[in-house]
């Protein structure tokens, strides 16, 4: 039993690795897509986000309907739906059908997303186990985001583009294979439990348009009627969301989920934290690229060691000092050096040498081994085995509404600052390194009021034994 569970695990890690790998392999291929099929500039895009909007869309109703008809079978559902999906994609010959195929990829990865967390917390229930076993997943997602760079650019370079999807095929069939041998059978609580169908439609669409409305800000302008009056219509479905919450017989998403401190706060300083670290993920990357003259190859060797760095200390030290210590208390150690990362490549000079601007801040970074698993641990800290899947696709929203916040705003002030400073007539590099300085200075900001959050609103988790006494107080509660 003890090693099926390690094996499950592993399963749960590779569908965590494929989905984050495709998310960054893609962009390394998106000019040699273009010129195959023909993608227009402003259909380019939709490579991206016609992916992001299903996958972010649809987390939250695939969590809750993994707790009512079975953790295991949205699990499966979502692997089958994302593989085929992916061999869809690599034999596409135009853009409309490399778009749908990228959408149902988006459907398939959400599908299965939703529910790893809540499989994974229901595996381990002992607290060391449970945080060397999330301190492992975490490992895979920031190690799928750094490999995803480099093979995108290999795949392409060696092979052709379709294979960045081709690839996806031969893990999703292994993937599938051993869920259905180690992953525990659950039937879930039944869709009586929750099969709200008014709700899920709210909570999808003002999820989705939400998604669609931050993606395109880039493109509109935050002040434009566009971005305004979308904005506008998916808060209003959110909201007609949360009151049908309040008021349904079998709710989709149970309030009493919000109640947990641990719960909100990990989701908010997971949204900020993420939020700022798209100015590392993705603005270090360019101006490696566009300023100092890397290749695609070469920028993701150069962030090597970032990555190296967050899986050492994910598998070896995370979970140690998470056990001794309380998963916040390692948040708040973590997160100053992702903070510290940031204000150092506020002062990056346009010759910037790598050993001397960018390494210590590749080094610093590795502090997202200390943040991302105790993230992880805090945001399930206060559900229930019935809510397990909730908390899992909650989490998981949060998390791409948060990467997506980022690219909308660090990418948007970037390119603001850039064309002020080329109308002064800077020259290009010192131009777009201006535009990135601005980039880091806002993500050090983002970061700064996660730590805020992790300071003033989180706690420390309460222990398994002690949690059905609490939960019985919690129900016999008048707010309950």
């Amino acid at each position: 039993m003890r090693s099926s569970r390690w094996t499950a695990l592993g399963v749960l890690s590779a569908t965590g690795l494929m989905t984050i790998l495709d998310g960054s392999i893609v962009t390394v291929a998106m000019p040699a897509i273009q010129k195959d099929l023909g993608f227009s500039p402003a259909e380019l895009s939709w490579i991206v986000n016609a992916y992001l909007i299903p996958f972010g869309g649809l987390l939250l109703l695939a969590g809750r309907l993994g707790d009512l008809i079975g953790r295991r079978t949205m699990f499966l559902a979502g692997n089958v739906i994302f593989t085929l999906a992916s061999l869809l994609a690599g034999a596409a010959t135009g853009p409309g059908l490399l778009v749908a195929a990228r959408f149902l990829q988006g459907v398939g990865s959400a599908l299965a997303s939703a529910v790893v967390l809540g499989i994974l917390v229901t595996l381990f229930t002992e607290p060391a186990e449970r945080g060397r076993a999330i301190a492992i997943f975490s490992f895979t997602g920031a190690a799928g985001a750094s490999i995803g760079q480099v093979l995108g650019g290999v795949l392409t370079d060696a092979l052709s583009w379709p294979w960045i999807f081709f690839i996806n095929a031969p893990i999703g069939i292994v993937t599938v294979a051993l869920a259905l041998r180690v992953l525990p059978a659950d039937r879930g609580i039944g869709l009586a439990a929750g099969a709200d169908v008014i709700g899920a439609v709210l909570v999808t669409a003002g999820l989705m348009l939400g998604i669609y409305t931050v993606v395109k800000v880039e493109e509109h302008g935050w002040l434009a009627v566009h971005t305004l009056g979308l904005g506008a219509v998916s808060m209003a479905l959110l909201a007609a969301f949360v009151l049908r919450q309040a008021a349904a017989k079998a709710p989709l998403m149970p309030l009493r989920i919000l109640r947990s401190r641990n719960v909100v706060g990990a989701n908010l300083a997971q949204m900020l934290t993420l939020s700022g670290m798209f100015a590392f993920q993705i603005l270090v990357a360019l101006h490696m690229q566009r300023v100092i003259g890397y290749g695609a190859l070469e920028t993701g060797l150069a962030m090597l060691p970032a990555a190296v760095g967050i899986g050492s200390i994910s598998l070896f030290v995370s979970a140690r000092l998470s056990a001794r210590f309380g998963a916040r208390a390692v948040l708040l150690a973590g997160l100053p050096m992702l903070f510290g990362a940031m204000v150092l490549l506020t002062q990056i000079p346009v010759n910037a040498d790598y050993v001397i601007h960018l390494l210590p801040a590749m080094v610093l970074i590795s502090g997202g081994g200390l943040v991302l698993p105790a993230l992880a641990t805090l945001g399930m800290s206060g559900a229930r085995e019935s809510d397990a899947g909730l908390a899992s696709g909650l989490f998981n929203t949060t998390q791409q509404v948060g990467m997506a916040i980022g690219v909308a705003v660090l990418s948007t002030m970037a390119a603001s600052r850039t064309g002020e400073l080329l109308a002064a007539g800077a020259g290009q590099a010192a131009a777009l390194t201006g535009g990135y300085r601005l980039a880091f200075a806002i993500s050090a900001g983002l970061l700064l009021a996660a730590f805020a959050v992790a300071l003033v609103v989180l706690r420390r988790p309460v222990p398994a034994a002690d949690r059905p006494a609490q939960e019985e107080a919690l129900e016999a509660s008048p707010a309950a």
